[in-house]
């Protein structure tokens, strides 16, 4: 297997470093640390300016200040590049564990079945309690799959457990019931 993690974190960091030097251009010009009428400063805004300029509307059109869509940029490759690392990691993770499983029998490809079907609800009960926090509707494009997963769960347990003020217990004890159902599975299998 071809080792690819050092070529991701090479590019991300090198994304990461074009995109500060943007803004270092960007903010010596506008700071007029480098004269704005020499060429070094016609250059480094003709690097600097196609590349911040919808950074710049987007700020303008959410009420912020268009001299920070530099610093926006460094902090978005730095978050867009952390993610990156992390969802190959994960990735990388997956493919050896589901290797792993299928290697070791269908025993071993059924355990893996069992905790990912439960990591998958604890993921949208998760969801389902956050949205609920945030005001996320239940029938909003975001939500409908962490409902449409949990529904079966959460909805009995809802009609038998009586409400304690404004707070739902109904997914904590769905949770609950989830780690029993996959002790079980786990057991059994």
């Amino acid at each position: 297997m071809v080792e690819f993690h050092p070529v991701a974190r090479m590019v991300v960091f090198t994304a990461f470093c074009a995109a500060a030097l943007i803004a270092l251009a960007a903010w010596l010009v506008r700071s007029r640390r480098v004269s704005p009428f020499g060429a070094v400063a016609r250059g480094l805004r003709a690097v600097s300016e196609p590349v911040l300029r919808p950074i710049e509307r987007r700020l303008v059109r959410s009420g912020g200040n268009p001299a920070a869509a530099g610093w926006w940029l460094v902090v978005g490759v730095a978050i867009a590049g952390v993610l990156l690392l992390s969802l190959l990691d994960w990735l990388v993770d997956v493919v050896h564990l589901v290797a792993g499983a299928f290697a070791g029998g269908p025993r071993a490809t059924l355990i893996l079945a069992v905790v990912f079907v439960y990591r998958v609800l604890v993921i949208a009960l998760i969801v389902r309690i956050i949205g609920s926090w945030i005001g996320a509707f239940r029938y909003s494009r975001w939500m409908r799959p962490a409902y449409l997963l949990t529904d079966w769960l959460v909805e009995p347990i809802r009609r038998i457990l009586p409400p304690f003020g404004m707070f739902d217990l109904s997914p904590l004890v769905a949770w609950f019931v989830l780690v029993l159902l996959r002790q079980f599975f786990l057991s059994v299998v």
